[in-house]
């Protein structure tokens, strides 16, 4: 029977022999990634080239034939077969079948993701649009070009089979495979960065003498005594007694009857665990133990422990990352260079992985987990700047206006601007008035008055002819922009004629009639409307506009980039104003919002009372519901809040309707009780909002679908119940939904409970209304999930960067300002495989500037 080693060289003779056309073998050569590695390992063949040869077996299908012959070659001289240079060359005119592009992870350089799309858009643009957007499309053929004459010289770098499934590791296989896909983990290179969840350190030993309860701690002490004995309930128990001379120690398992296989009286082992008491002796339950003469994985040492799913143990992965580290930590490409590490002062890569997994030192362990978060954050840094550069690329419309202008439109205002109103307005005309499209976060406190500034923003096109769009996340709150718009445009101000009349500005959403629609459509496609409010309609195809030069975005993070970028393509690289009424902390304005240019309004308009805010225990809800009383007796309105239930949206509408139910019939009987919650269609949701901003409501009871921009000037309580489960950036929003008018407003707090450590995060509400604050406060508590909603999903999901450390943040997007003033497409030798890292880093850009 031939070996391993025989049958490939008779198919890889064969296979050379046909012009490398894949039918050495039926149904192609990679049908012998199936059978190879357990052949290997039967024959002896060394493990560590065996992951390399399975994946170019697996990638031999999608290679041209030039890389087909390469990889036979390495193939051959892996595995020592005779002669391995000898194969002839490609044959001309040989197809590699059908799958003629370059598989993934194969071995030459991978194409950055602008390849295929920038020479398509080329040949669209030059023939269509030839004076806009040529100057990115030839950067990013330069870039390609550069990448492609890379590419021209076959790599067969062994760092590639860290793309290989993880079943080709040594005790992992199919089944264990299946598992860790469960955990993210599909290949050598994925388990690699399966970090730790966190550390147990057992590298401090202790006698027995010296252990006191409550600690963890390693002892290494030798086996007394061992056995098992049932309890009353029919359970066993392993019980150990261990000694080293300075007293003994006892060792407990309970249904663990295969701890008998390894214990022997004698022998001496490192055990690890948390000392408690039984029958006021010391004792260890289900300890991690080893004998002192082997590697020590589980005891003695600084432990890690890492995320788990069934059928897989501590011990297990502890195993196969060891393993696997040991072997790979130095074959893992460290894309970035010297130069750039040595700034940073950051360990190499290897060396980094390897103190990651298994630390020697806690402060090796902090070196590790530093290297990892600069490198998530420089790689983040450089994505947004390479982003931010493509936007600036591209040719937009200018629209300067002159001074005059623009005192014209401010005066003609109901109300006095604030000096941060002003300075966002200014903002907005350098960006308006720029050859560059703008690609600008309005970002202000809630009632800080970015409506009005978005409205003059788009004046300064709208004066020029051009047409503007405001896209806002709900119908009411399109209906509430459209009557003020009307009113900033449409009305004679202060003696000064109005710049539009009604029926230039008109109102799209999903309860606009047929007739409306038309009607609409008409006047875009005619240039008669020269400003469109809607929501999620205005993205409908549909809609199309003569002239679209400016687009608004409410409430940003209700958003995804696709449907912001669906808006700005009915327009020609039409300017951009995203806004957000939650204070966006500096650290994320430095990175997910890296690519905006940032306009801040942390001043209130004059007269604004600051709402009082108190935390009112369970036990008082009572004074609350009094309270309540007293202000609708006095023609106002409140709101009433319930949280979120984990268990799903069932369980939250069901709680809403439970409680109107019982507050209409037992606490407000003579009032009336509105209910708004997620399981309502979003015409119901309006028609519930609409009502209570008519006053048909006195109080309205709600779950968090209130978060956004409603305005009830009339309303002047807020009550949140179960307000600990929320934070405090939420709480700000739902707090921001009173105070819009003149009469004095009031924000209570109902925790679940009283218990005051649990309690003293909300303490912060009640001293200050500045969002900002509370912005950074609840970065810190609970992470940068409330202020980003569906704007970048995935880039949030970091492994080891802190996105509330800003002084790293800072050092990293200096580090890589500076990289790309000197390599802007990152096409050096030396940033290549930096380019690669980014482009992985970032799937979703393809150089058209769409992220923001």
């Amino acid at each position: 029977m031939p070996t391993i080693t025989e049958k490939l060289q008779k198919f890889f003779r064969l296979e050379a022999s046909q012009g490398y056309a894949n039918r050495a073998v039926l149904g192609g050569l990679q049908r012998l990634a199936e059978s190879w590695p357990a052949e290997a390992r039967e024959a002896g063949i060394e493990e560590s080239i065996i992951p390399t040869v399975t994946r170019l077996l697996r990638q031999y299908q999608g290679m041209p034939a030039v890389e087909r012959r390469d990889a036979l070659i390495k193939m051959s001289e892996l595995v020592k077969l005779p002669n391995a240079r000898s194969f002839p060359e490609a044959l001309d005119g040989v197809e590699a079948g059908p799958e003629k592009a370059q598989a993934k992870g194969s071995l030459t350089h991978k194409e950055i993701p602008e390849t295929k799309k920038a020479s398509s858009s080329t040949k669209d643009n030059t023939a269509d649009k030839p004076s806009k957007k040529n100057k990115a499309v030839a950067t990013r053929s330069k870039v390609n070009t550069r990448l492609k004459e890379v590419a021209k010289k076959p790599k067969l770098d062994e760092a590639a089979g860290l793309e290989a499934p993880v079943s080709v590791i040594r005790g992992v296989g199919e089944k264990q495979a299946v598992h860790l896909s469960r955990l993210g983990v599909k290949t050598i290179k994925d388990l690699l960065y399966l970090f730790p969840r966190r550390y147990d350190d057992y590298s401090k030993l202790k006698t027995i003498s010296q252990l006191k309860y409550g600690e963890e701690v390693t002892v290494i002490a030798s086996v007394l005594d061992f056995t098992k004995y049932p309890t009353k309930r029919g359970r066993s128990i392993v019980e150990a007694v261990v000694s080293d001379t300075t007293g003994t120690l006892r060792l407990l398992w309970f249904n663990q009857d295969f701890q008998l296989r390894y214990l022997r009286k004698g022998m001496f082992i490192s055990i690890s665990g948390r000392v408690e008491s039984y029958l006021g002796r010391p004792v260890i339950y289900h300890p991690d133990y080893e004998p002192v003469d082997q590697q020590q994985l589980h005891t003695n040492r600084i432990v890690p422990v890492y995320p788990l799913t069934a059928l897989i143990t501590q011990r297990w992965v502890r195993r196969t990352q060891f393993n696997t580290v040991q072997y790979w930590a130095d074959r893992v490409p460290d894309f970035l260079p010297e130069a750039i590490a040595d700034r940073a002062d950051v360990m190499g890569l290897a060396e980094a992985l390897r103190q990651i997994h298994f630390p020697e030192t806690q402060e090796a362990l902090s070196a590790a987990q530093k290297r990892f978060a600069f490198d998530e954050i420089f790689l983040l840094q450089l994505g947004v700047l390479r982003q931010k550069r493509q936007w600036q690329q591209l040719e937009g419309t200018a629209y300067p206006v002159t001074d005059a202008w623009m005192e014209e439109r401010i005066q003609a205002l109901p109300y006095a601007l604030t000096n941060a109103q002003y300075a966002a307005l200014e903002h907005i005309r350098q960006d308006v008035g720029s050859l560059h499209p703008m690609n600008r976060l309005l970002q202000g406190d809630v009632g800080s008055g970015k409506t009005v500034v978005a409205v003059i923003g788009m004046a300064m096109v709208i004066q020029a002819g051009a047409q503007a769009a405001l896209m806002a996340p709900t119908g009411i709150l399109a209906d509430q922009h459209y009557n003020t718009i009307r009113r900033l445009l449409c009305r004679d101000g202060n003696g000064h004629a109005p710049l539009l009349v009604d029926g230039q500005v008109r109102l799209l959403t999903g309860d606009s009639s047929a007739a409306e629609r038309e009607e609409v459509l008409d006047g875009l496609a005619s240039g008669y409307v020269k400003l469109l409010v809607g929501t999620h309609a205005l993205i409908e195809d549909p809609v199309a506009f003569q002239r679209l030069q400016m687009v608004v975005v409410d409430e940003q993070h209700r958003f995804g980039v696709a449907q912001r970028a669906a808006l700005r393509g009915k327009g020609d690289n039409p300017h951009l104003l995203v806004m957000t009424a939650t204070p966006i902390p500096r650290s994320l304005q430095l990175t997910i919002f890296g690519d905006l240019d940032v306009s801040i309004m942390d001043e209130m308009p004059a007269g604004r009372r600051p709402i009082e805010t108190s935390i009112v225990l369970p036990a008082e809800r009572e004074q609350v519901y009094g309270q309540i009383q007293s202000q609708v007796a006095k023609g106002y309105q409140a709101f009433i809040i319930y949280p979120l239930v984990e268990q799903g949206d069932n369980e939250e509408s069901k709680a809403a309707v439970e409680e109107s139910e019982r507050l209409q019939k037992e606490i407000f009987p003579n009032l009336r009780v509105g209910l708004v919650h997620g399981r309502l269609k979003p015409a119901e949701k309006d028609a519930v909002m609409l009502a209570f901003r008519n006053k048909d409501y006195d109080v309205l009871v709600s779950t968090s679908v209130v978060e956004v921009g409603v305005d009830i000037p009339n309303a002047t309580m807020m009550v949140i119940e179960g307000a600990n489960r929320f934070g405090l950036a939420q709480l700000h929003q739902f707090r921001g939904r009173v105070g819009r008018g003149e009469a004095q407003s009031y924000c209570v707090l109902i925790p679940e409970t009283d218990d005051a450590a649990e309690n003293e995060r909300l303490r912060v509400m009640t001293e200050t209304n500045d969002g900002f604050v509370l912005a950074e406060k609840d970065l810190s508590q609970r992470g940068p999930g409330d202020f980003l909603g569906t704007r970048q999903a995935g880039f949030v999901d970091l492994k080891m960067a802190n996105l509330a450390d800003t002084r790293v943040i800072q050092k990293a997007r200096a580090i890589a300002e500076e990289v790309l003033k000197q390599d802007p497409e990152l096409i050096s030798d030396e940033n290549l495989a930096l380019h690669q890292a980014v482009d992985t880093f970032w799937p979703s850009q393809d150089g058209n500037g769409d992220m923001s």
